[in-house]
């Protein structure tokens, strides 16, 4: 490995980074891997949580990379990227070299704190580690200790042919596995909406209440068609989905909780509020009135342009990745 340390010195910062990671979220992993670098993932035979390989759901480019979990510890990587505590405190003992794991290190913290969002302390404390949060919500709930941290934004791609036509006098919910994930989730707050509002729900199980999954290159498509999104999350990160609903022109509607309340303005670009009636009022209107929902959505739509703009996230990524990488080699060469 004093042969991958040396190249990583006097590669950056022209070279193409090599960013070793576990496969968690793969949407957020899709739109990481839009990158101008690549991304190494393990695989193993059991497919268990992290080693689920490339998989068939989402249209990964050339530069991401499967490698048998046997075989990382001889591979050359320059930054090791955490995304879950499983990670953290397993998987990297139980799969990477000790050479490797005195490489550049970055957490991905994907949520916010669930024990009690003002007083729990973050699996990583290790000033030599940087924690990047997905919104400025996470960030702020957590208790960071000696960790430094940044706020890297999401950035999702849309489809150029796809726009929003509202076509659909009904609102759409994309949640995974919400019979299972309760009030955090929102589903009490779905089953009360869908008694004043028409509502069809979609995700990975949940064939019961709604229509099941719809994969992730058919979803701009689908959601396209309906008159509004409506985002019934308590207390989870900003939603992959609400900002690409958004960058569809497709107008939201959500609680005013976490991160929502800075990505929509209320009125504007969308309704949020943590009245559940006032929601249903202004769904309702929405359904009533389509032009009404097209300015909605399209003042949401350009702000979801300027905030979430793929070029923007990736760039984000890489100069994070390139700076943790320059600020590690730079400190070994100070202390000798």
């Amino acid at each position: 490995m004093e042969n991958n340390l040396s190249a990583s010195r006097n590669g950056m910062p022209g070279n193409r980074l090599r960013i070793f990671t576990w496969h968690i979220h793969g949407s957020y992993l899709y739109y990481l891997s839009q990158g101008n670098y690549d991304i190494y993932i393990p695989v193993k035979d059991d497919r268990s949580e992290g080693y689920p390989g490339r998989g068939d759901t989402f249209p990964f480019a050339g530069n991401v990379h499967e490698i048998r979990a046997e075989d990382v510890r001889n591979a050359e990587f320059d930054c090791i990227l955490f995304q879950s505590r499983l990670n953290y405190l397993t998987d990297q003992y139980e799969i990477l070299s000790a050479e490797q794991r005195t490489l550049p290190k970055i957490y991905l913290e994907h949520d916010p704190p669930r024990e009690s969002p003002v007083d729990t302390r973050h699996v990583v404390d290790d000033p030599e580690v940087l924690l990047v949060h997905v919104t400025h919500f996470n960030r702020l709930m957590w208790d960071n200790n000696r960790t430094p941290t940044r706020v890297i934004d999401h950035g999702v791609i849309v489809p150029d042919d796809v726009m929003y036509s509202g076509e659909k006098q009904s609102g759409i919910v994309v949640i995974n596995n919400i019979q299972t994930r309760g009030r955090r989730l929102g589903l009490d707050i779905f089953l009360e909406v869908r008694r004043h509002v028409p509502l069809d729900l979609i995700g990975m199980g949940t064939e019961a209440l709604g229509l099941g999954e719809v994969k992730h290159t058919q979803l701009p498509a689908f959601i396209s068609q309906y008159r509004f999104f409506f985002n019934p999350i308590r207390y989870t990160s900003l939603g992959l989905s609400v900002c690409e609903a958004m960058m569809l022109g497709v107008p939201v509607v959500g609680l005013a909780t976490t991160e929502m309340v800075t990505a929509i303005d209320n009125g504007v670009s969308g309704y949020v509020h943590t009245d559940v009636s006032y929601l249903i009022d202004k769904m309702q209107q929405l359904l009533e009135d389509k032009h009404l929902a097209g300015q909605i959505g399209r003042h949401g739509q350009r702000m979801a342009l300027e905030r979430f703009h793929i070029k923007r996230f990736t760039d984000d990524w890489e100069n994070t990745f390139r700076q943790v990488i320059a600020q590690r080699y730079s400190a070994e060469i100070l202390a000798g």
